[in-house]
């Protein structure tokens, strides 16, 4: 298994394992819209966010590490990372949103709480395709943003809504520095940081 830093080829392979990994996540079901075909539309909602997230952010002004055969995806935002360029792709988060804009906005709010106040790396997602699962994929996707943390004497930064990958963060090292329930019946949500 090799990982590398994914480039412009890897776009659409990302995305799908992306939005194929995230369907059915808490998170995303409480903050993506699903209010025209149910979970097809839910399905392409993501797809669209995660496209945003690895091209325009990840690709631009990040980080993004893929296994060669891109079942596995990791991506991250640094402190080199500009501080307007979620501003940039604001209306298009939510649109993407539909008619779970409001409650994602009051959600992003409570988590920019408890984020890092000074420069880390930030673990915006990863995934591992379905079938793939299980084979050290998603830890061999994420080491070389830990490493570049560590070698910049910065934290490295992640969220997650699922305590079965919290406990798999915590064997990398990452320790909880905040639990909360989001807004309007939201998933717990642990906030995690290494370094």
């Amino acid at each position: 298994m090799t990982v590398r830093l994914a480039t412009e080829a890897d776009i659409d392979p990302a995305v799908d394992v992306m939005a194929t990994a995230f369907q059915d996540y808490a998170f995303t079901r409480h903050t993506v819209g699903s209010e025209h075909d149910g979970p097809a539309d839910h399905l392409d909602r993501l797809r669209r966010l995660y496209r945003i997230f690895i091209e325009h952010v990840g690709l631009r002004h990040g980080r993004v590490w893929v296994t060669d055969d891109v079942t596995a995806v990791a991506a991250w935002t640094t402190p080199d990372t500009p501080g307007t360029v979620f501003a940039e792709v604001a209306d298009d988060l939510t649109e993407i949103a539909g008619d779970r804009a409001a409650i994602s906005a009051e959600c992003e709010a409570v988590m920019g709480e408890h984020r890092p106040d000074r420069p880390a790396w930030f673990l915006g997602a990863i995934a591992v395709a379905p079938g793939r699962q299980g084979r050290g994929l998603g830890g061999a996707v994420i080491a070389p943003g830990i490493a570049a943390a560590s070698a910049a004497r910065v934290p490295a930064f992640l969220e997650t809504s699922a305590a079965s990958n919290a406990r798999w963060y915590a064997g990398l090292g990452f320790r909880t520095v905040a639990e909360y329930d989001l807004p309007h019946g939201g998933p717990h949500t642990w906030a995690m940081q290494r370094g």
